[in-house]
C-alpha cells in the first residue's frame, strides 16, 4: 500500500485539476484551493471543474475545498502550487500562516515575472522556505491527456530523496508512471524554456514552415536548452531524459500545447494582445520569454531561437523576416 501523506494543491486550472485527479486515485483526503467560489461550489455538486478539464471525472467525497488559502496552508504538509506564475505572486501575498515546516512543490512552468525567478527558487529566496523543503513536478504529461487517463510520465525532483519519493508513490497509478531526480533547478528551468521554444514551434508553423523545419527546430531547442541550464545550474544531467527533451518534444509538437497555440497565433499575424485575448488559458512561455532573455544576458549562453522570440513577441520584429534569419545558423 503507498504511503498517504496530507497534500494540497493550489491553483483552479487544467493542471491543478489534473493533479487532483491524480492524487485523488490514491489518497481518502486531497486539499485543493481554488480561488474561484463558484468552482468550488459546482465541484461539490457535479464532480467536474465547470472551467477547465470538464471531461475529467472527480471524487468529491475525497477533496477538503476551499477558496481560503491559509485554511489549506494549515491543512496540508505537502503544498503543491499549480497557478499559472503571472498570478502567483499575487497569491502567496494573501498567506498570513507560516510556511515553516510545509513541503512546497511546484508545478508551474514558468517564471515569477515580479522577481524574474523560477518558483522554487522565489520560495527560496522570498519566502525563506529551505530548500530541501522544495521540489519540482514536471513532465511529460498534458492535463487533457490525464482527464483521458491516457498512459503518462512524470518527475518528481527534490533533493531530499525521500520526499521525492513519498509524493511520487501517492501520485503513480494506473496511468501514471513516475521517476525522481534531485535536479530541482534544471527541471524546473528546463520546464520554463520548453514553453519558449514551444512558441517558436507554434510561429513555425503559423508561418507555414513543415515537419522537415520542425524537426531541425526541436533538434536545436534541445541543444540550446543544455547551453542555457548549465549556465545557471552546471551539474551532471542528462539532457536527453524525458524531463528535458521529453517535455519539450511533447510541448513542441502536441495539439493541446497552449504555447504552441500562442505561437501559431503570432505566426498567423495576431499580435500578442490578440492572441492572449483569444486564448482563455495563460501561455507560460510568454513571461518566460523575457525573463529567460533578461537571465541570459548575464550568462551569454548561445540562445538563438530565445533571441528571435523574444524579438517578435517584446520588440514588435516581423516574425517572417526574424524566423529566416533563424534558418541561416540552426543545424
Amino acid at each position: 500500500m503507498k504511503k498517504k501523506i496530507k497534500i494540497a494543491v493550489f491553483g483552479g486550472g487544467s493542471w491543478a485539476t489534473a493533479i487532483v485527479k491524480m492524487l485523488s486515485e490514491n489518497l481518502d483526503n486531497v486539499g485543493w484551493y481554488m480561488r474561484s467560489t463558484y468552482a468550488v461550489e459546482h465541484i461539490k455538486l457535479n464532480k467536474h471543474n465547470p472551467n477547465y478539464l470538464s471531461s475529467a471525472a472527480l471524487y468529491p467525497e475525497k477533496l477538503f475545498i476551499s477558496s481560503e488559502i491559509n485554511e489549506m496552508i494549515s491543512y496540508a504538509d505537502y503544498l503543491i502550487f499549480a497557478i499559472p506564475s503571472a498570478f502567483l505572486k499575487s497569491e502567496l501575498d494573501k498567506i498570513t500562516n507560516s510556511l515553516e515546516g510545509k513541503i512546497i512543490f511546484s508545478a508551474i512552468k514558468g517564471i515569477v515575472p515580479e522577481t524574474g525567478l523560477i518558483v522554487g527558487e522565489h520560495f527560496h529566496n522570498v519566502l525563506h522556505v529551505p530548500i530541501d523543503n522544495i521540489g519540482v513536478i514536471t513532465g511529460p504529461c498534458h492535463a487533457e491527456e490525464v482527464a483521458m487517463e491516457r498512459l503518462s510520465y512524470l518527475t518528481i525532483a527534490c533533493q531530499d530523496e525521500d520526499k521525492a519519493i513519498a509524493l511520487a508513490e501517492v501520485i503513480e497509478g494506473r496511468y501514471i508512471k513516475t521517476k525522481i531526480s534531485d535536479d530541482i533547478i534544471g527541471t524546473e528551468y528546463a520546464a520554463m524554456l520548453k514553453n519558449i521554444f514551444a512558441i517558436a514551434a507554434g510561429i513555425a508553423h503559423g508561418l507555414g514552415y513543415g515537419d522537415n523545419f520542425q524537426a531541425v527546430l526541436m533538434s536545436n531547442s534541445i541543444r540550446e536548452m543544455k547551453r542555457f541550464i548549465n549556465k545557471v545550474h552546471k551539474m551532471k544531467r542528462n539532457i536527453n531524459n524525458s524531463a528535458y527533451l521529453g517535455d519539450l518534444l511533447v510541448t513542441g509538437y502536441s495539439v493541446f500545447s497552449r504555447n504552441r497555440m500562442f505561437g501559431n497565433m503570432i505566426g498567423k499575424g495576431y499580435t500578442v494582445k490578440s492572441a492572449m485575448f483569444e486564448m482563455s488559458m495563460v501561455a507560460e512561455g510568454y513571461y518566460a520569454t523575457k525573463s529567460a532573455f533578461k537571465i541570459n544576458k548575464k550568462n551569454q549562453a548561445k540562445t538563438p531561437i530565445i533571441d528571435v522570440v523574444y524579438a517578435i513577441l517584446y520588440e514588435n520584429k516581423e516574425a517572417k523576416l526574424e524566423f529566416q534569419k533563424l534558418t541561416e545558423i540552426l543545424d
